[in-house]
Order: structure tokens, then sequence, then C-alpha cells
């Protein structure tokens, strides 16, 4: 009966582990992440930031987002807005520093699109990049896809 309980236990806990990563299966390979689950898409001088698949997953339903100013400077590891959730109110953090060039007007009206579409429809900022060799303190795809596996099984 015990030899049955554990293997029902490594059996549980094999199908938690199974389940979370079908769930986190959505990092975008062309992307730069920061180890506070923000993405930054960069085109030129100019970077596209919003928060991860991941982060929002363990937000829960966002219903508001607080945006900067355009024209605000940004500062690599800094806060320049929140994410409140259903679940709780979480910084955004930079990736990069710049100057706020566009902010996603879109979410004061439809803050689910970070839900919906972190990479896409949900970005957050748009930035002029001030120091484009901060990238290299950024996580590629398959580094940020193993830093959530770490920091989940803990």
């Amino acid at each position: 009966m015990a030899c049955r309980q554990l293997w029902a236990s490594r059996a549980a806990s094999y199908l938690r582990i199974s389940v979370f990563h079908r769930a986190f299966s959505n990092v975008v390979k062309d992307l730069k992440y920061a180890d506070s689950h923000e993405w930054v898409k960069v085109d030129g001088n100019s970077a596209t930031v919003g928060i991860t698949d991941h982060a929002q997953d363990h937000l829960g339903d966002v219903v508001y987002v607080e945006l900067p100013e355009v024209g605000a400077t940004v500062k690599q590891g800094d806060s320049f807005g929140a994410v409140e959730s259903v679940k709780a109110t979480s910084d955004i953090n930079s990736p990069v520093s710049g100057k706020v060039i566009q902010v996603n007007e879109e979410l004061s009206s439809s803050p689910a699109l970070v839900n919906s579409s972190p990479y896409k429809d949900g970005w957050i900022i748009k930035v002029e990049l001030s120091d484009s060799g901060e990238l290299n303190n950024l996580m590629d795809s398959e580094k940020y896809s193993k830093f959530c596996e770490e920091e989940d099984s803990h």
C-alpha cells in the first residue's frame, strides 16, 4: 500500500509539472527578457516593452495598467509603471534605459490586452534607447525559459 501511495505522489507531482510546462509555452525567440519578467523587442534605436506571458499568467486578469508620460526617462531595472490585476498589483520595471516615445493608449480602455496578447497588442511602452549595450544584461528566450522553470520549481 505504501508503495502505491509513493507512486501516486510521484505521479501527481509529475503531472503538476507537466501541466505547468504546457501552460508556460509562450516565449518569443526574437525578444530579450529581464529577470523581473518584462520583454523587449529592439527595432533600430527604439525598443518596445511589455510584460511576459509568464508574468501575466501569474498575475491573473489585468484590470488596470499605470502608464508613464511620453517623454519620461526610464532606467534599466527601475519601475516605470504598474499592472493591477484581480490578484495583485505589480511594478513594471524597464529592461532598458532611454526616453519613452510612445505608450499603448489602448491599455487605458482595454487592460486585458496584456493577458490576451502580451507580445503583440498588449505592449506597454516604446523607448528610444540611450544605451544599446544594456541589452547584453538581458536573457534570450532559451535562458528566460530555464529561468522561469527554476523560479517556479521553488
